[in-house]
């Protein structure tokens, strides 16, 4: 009969740490590709740009793998350091059912994977991008039960398996960061561009101010001073604190500019919104779709007063007024 060794309540939380860290650093790695899938082989529906999931959901994955994953490594090396020193250890009660849960775990995710794989094809709606994610889930699902399966069936000590495994999936994982930062840029180039976001979100506000002044007064407003009648409150840049340029190019038109520190190009396939502006001729840069480069950029508006008319309802029904 096999030795048995009482677990302790340190063993306990070795044990629950190493499972919890193991878990959400393949969460986190399978969130990780999943994006780069969704940036190699767009989506329509989610195009990386402003308002996208896709950069958001990558930091998270990146973030959950760098800080786990280092943290389950350490885990599993205390732990395989009490194996040496007790070799009975490894036939605690918590450590088989945690780990035979994990094979569970595991197993079923494998045959939930080959079954959506199955059904998807066989219903012809097998995209590259869906059977990429599915290969994606099977190799990890794959390489995790067969680990773990040939760890509790193992009974030589000391082995070098753990340790060149280890090496080997920090290797891949360090890449994947690595290839993730290259990706979506250093967070400096995320802190610019979240100020980005922000700018094209004053901008359509002051939009809207614009509108809704020449609603009220059947006028543009000559400068954005004008504009404080409605109770608005012109916005600033949140960086530099610099008032949003504004200016009257036309009865009916006028142009808005903000200095950008990034490039921002929407998808040309996908369907614009539909404005209540069109783009003033010889402006390249429009409200229609927040277009721009790196640098001051400006975007011209025409009011279409037909538009107004063809709705036939009361404008201050039309645009909400300003509270």
């Amino acid at each position: 009969m096999e030795p048995t060794k009482k677990e302790t309540a340190k063993d306990l939380f070795l044990h629950l740490l190493s499972a919890a860290t193991l878990y959400l650093s393949v969460i986190g790695f399978i969130t990780l590709w999943w994006q780069y899938i969704n940036f190699a082989f767009p989506d329509k529906l989610n195009v990386p740009g402003y308002g996208s999931s896709i950069y958001n959901t990558l930091i998270w994955g990146t973030s959950m793998v760098a800080v786990t994953f280092p943290v389950y490594i350490l885990i599993s090396w205390i732990i395989g350091k009490d194996f040496k020193k007790d070799p009975t250890k490894r036939e605690t009660g918590v450590r088989k059912w945690l780990w035979y849960i994990t094979l569970f775990v595991s197993a079923m995710t494998i045959i939930i994977d080959l079954v959506t794989l199955v059904y998807n094809f066989l219903k012809g709606d097998l995209t590259i991008q869906f059977f990429l994610k599915l290969i994606v889930i099977l190799v990890v699902a794959a390489a995790v039960f067969g680990y773990y399966l040939w760890d509790l069936r193992k009974r030589e000590l000391p082995s070098e398996k753990p340790r060149r495994l280890a090496w080997i999936t920090g290797a891949a994982i360090f890449a994947s960061i690595i290839f993730g930062f290259l990706l979506v840029g250093t967070p400096a180039k995320q802190r610019d561009l979240r100020f980005d976001e922000q700018r094209v979100g004053d901008l359509q506000q002051l939009e809207d101010a614009v509108v809704r002044y020449w609603q009220s007064k059947n006028q543009l407003p000559k400068s954005a001073d004008d504009l404080k009648v409605l109770g608005y409150s012109i916005p600033k840049d949140p960086e530099t604190g610099k008032v949003y340029e504004y200016s009257v190019t036309g009865d009916l038109s006028f142009a808005i500019c903000a200095d950008f520190k990034t490039e921002f190009k929407p998808d040309p396939n996908l369907p614009r919104p539909q404005y209540l502006y069109f783009s003033q001729t010889g402006v390249n840069l429009t409200p229609q779709n927040w277009e721009h480069a790196a640098g001051h950029a400006c975007f011209g508006a025409v009011i279409d007063r037909d538009f107004f008319k063809n709705l036939n309802v009361p404008a201050e029904k039309l645009v909400p007024p300003v509270m």
